[in-house]
This record gives C-alpha cells, structure tokens and sequence, in this order.
C-alpha cells in the first residue's frame, strides 16, 4: 500500500532545495564555458540542462517516490513520459536555455506540483539574479540567495489590481504576430519583454498585469510560475477563459504534455 502523500507546503519546502542546487551547477557550468546542442526540434540545451535535471530527479524519487515526474531532458532525448494519475510533478531544469547561452540572466529551474489537473505547488529559482520564487495555496513569496545559492530571505508577495494603463509582459525569445495583435488591442499598454517563467513571476509579484502567450509552449515551461501566480491571487485561463488545466492531451493533435494558448493575469482592475 502507498504512504500517504505528505501536505504541500512540506513539498515545497522539500523541493526549494533541489532547485537551488540544480541553479548553483547550472553557474558552476555557466562559468568554465560549455557546448550547445541541439535538440531534435532544434532547440538547444547544454549541460547545465542535463546536469541540473540529474540534481532536480535524484531528488524528487529519494523524497517523494511515489510520485511520477515528467521532465522536460528526459523526454526530449527518448525517454517515455511516466503514467500519471491525478498528482505529478513537472520539471524544467533550464528554462530559457536560448537566455542562457546568449549571456543574459532571465532563465531558470523550475519544479511543479500537479495535482488533478491544477498546479497546487511551484518554485523558480532564477540563479543569475539569486531570485528565488515560491508558492502554494494561500502562501506566495520571494527571496534572495547568496553567492553560494543558499536562500537568505523571504517575503510574501501578492498580485496587484490592473493597472491603467494595463502592464503587459510578452514571450522575449518567442514572440509572435498574433501575441503583438493582443497587445494591439490595449491602447497605451506599458510592455516588457522577459524570458523563462519569470513573466509569471512578475504578475504575482504586482509588477504587471497580464502575460498573453500565443505560441507554442510546454506544461514544464509554465506550471511552476501559474501555480506562484494561483497561490498570489492571480489566474491562468484558456483564450475562452477556461482554467488552465494540466497533464497528456490537453492541447489536442500536438505532444502529450503540449499547452493551449493562454493569457496569465493578476487581479482585475479596482473597483
């Protein structure tokens, strides 16, 4: 018989310091130089990709074996997703691998906790910047860490009302014709363009409003920032204002683990 689960504010606790390990090797890389691959879809990933997901999966089986983990390495090199019920996790080792091999500081690790369909847990570790972000029913926060990637603060954080003009934050590396069109359509939009999940992080921490991806994305990519966006007061909806829900299928005819379109938003305007 299987133990049961254990609550998920100890999940994310556990989980906090798989990430920042996986972001201390991910700049151990970063500075001795590395090689870019490509993958089969031709993006590219390097080691710290691969390494940082050893780290992260070593992990996660010694503490929570009774949980699958569908990571984003281990699927893109062959591996057959595991056999998910209604909890999972959902890793990205390196997010924004394209950020990370032209010299900029916005990628990160991200590692989720699914449970029927909804992203009930997350953490992101953006180790160029030591900014750490967590969140889970209730209880949203970030923090710094220090050189050697261990967290030296925390404090609660909290999406904010729209503001006028709306704060939009926009795909940097992936952006697309039908994204600038939604933008269009807010006149005097203040926009920024940032890479990784580190958009979501900017809506739950009251510093934009809105986050519209209309490309193609992956549930790795997303559900550690959507869940650190729920737990602040924010949502993720479909385009028909649907939640955004996770796990095989979800995006019909394109890979198992593939997202729909989505706008990311914090709470709406005041009043």
């Amino acid at each position: 018989m299987k133990s049961a689960l254990p609550d998920d504010r100890f999940i994310l606790m556990t989980v906090e310091p798989l990430a920042l390990a996986a972001g201390n090797r991910i700049m151990e890389i970063c500075r001795r130089g590395f090689q870019t691959l490509a993958k089969e879809d031709c993006s590219p990933v390097t080691q710290a990709d691969r390494d940082a997901e050893a780290i992260i999966l070593e992990g996660l089986h010694r503490h929570f074996p009774d949980i699958p983990v569908v990571a984003e390495e281990d699927i893109a090199e062959g591996g057959e997703p595991p056999e998910v019920s209604d909890t999972f996790f959902l890793v990205d080792p390196l997010d924004g691998t394209r950020e990370f091999v032209g010299g900029k500081g916005d990628f990160t690790v991200n590692i989720a906790l699914i449970r029927q369909g909804a992203p009930v847990a997350g953490v992101i570790y953006a180790p160029a910047t030591r900014q750490f972000f967590a969140g889970c029913a209730g209880h949203a926060e970030m923090g710094n860490a220090d050189e050697q990637h261990r967290l030296m603060d925390r404090r609660p954080i909290r999406a904010s009302h729209r503001a006028s003009p709306v704060r939009i934050v926009a795909s940097r590396s992936h952006n697309t014709p039908e994204t600038e069109r939604f933008i269009a359509g807010f006149a005097g939009a203040e926009c920024v363009s940032v890479g990784s999940s580190l958009k979501f992080c900017l809506l739950a921490s009251g510093q934009a409003d809105l986050y519209p991806r209309l490309g193609r994305t992956m549930q790795w990519d997303t559900a550690a920032g959507d869940a650190i966006l729920r737990a602040a007061g924010g949502m993720t909806t479909t385009l028909d204002g649907r939640p955004f829900v996770y796990g095989p299928g979800t995006a019909p005819e394109d890979a198992p683990y593939a997202n729909p379109h989505f706008i990311a938003s914090g709470l709406p305007a005041a009043g």
